[in-house]
């Protein structure tokens, strides 16, 4: 069996990221294999957490950086990438990006889609709102991705419930342990099967 070749795409401290690497260690994930990481921050911790796991590993920075997705495009090709998984990836991707590999990139959102979602939801802030907003249930949505912040069609969500003295913090928390560390490693295996070859 010929598995599925993933890259993740990181900005910060990789936790999902370390999600996948365990799910793979595990054999949550067996379709797939994680070949490599690609960070637009080149202190991000992801990049150390692929380095101990020995995954290769690149920085390709934005800022005033012309060739940003033109170069992000070549490493995957170079990698021959058949899945791109965006974990914590703090940068919006074209639409001539998205097309091109259109129903192979999954991102993991931390909410019920449609709630808290689309353009400036993100990290804390998605906590933030639904708590002042007095949601009893929050959870988080792994997607497709599309030219639409958090508009692609969801493959999996799983809900987490919000709790009398809740911070945006401890609320952030306990949506990755609950609900993003569980259903990432579950679509990715998921979507790798769909590339396997015999």
């Amino acid at each position: 069996m010929v598995k599925a070749r993933i890259a993740v795409l990181v900005s910060g401290g990789g936790t999902n990221l370390q999600a996948l690497i365990d799910a793979q260690k595990s054999g949550i994930i067996k379709s797939g294999e994680i070949t490599l990481v690609i960070s637009n921050k080149k202190d991000a911790y992801a990049l150390t957490r692929a380095e101990k796991a020995g995954i290769d590993s690149l920085v390709i920075e934005k800022k005033g950086n012309e060739r940003f997705e033109e170069q992000i495009i070549e490493a995957l090709e170079n990698n021959e990438t058949d899945l791109i998984v965006l974990a914590g990836f703090m940068c919006i991707l074209s639409e001539r990006f998205t097309k091109k590999y259109e129903n192979r990139i999954l991102n993991v959102h931390p909410s019920l889609i449609p709630s808290f979602c689309g353009e400036g939801f993100y990290g804390l802030k998605v906590h933030e709102a639904a708590l002042s907003y007095g949601v009893k249930v929050t959870g988080a949505t792994v997607h497709f991705v599309n030219e639409i912040p958090d508009g692609g069609k969801i493959i999996l969500q799983k809900a987490v419930n919000i709790e009398e003295g809740d911070t945006p913090e401890i609320l952030q928390k306990r949506v990755m342990e609950q609900a993003e560390w569980k259903i990432l490693p579950e679509a990715v295996e998921k979507i790798s099967k769909t590339f396997v070859k015999e």
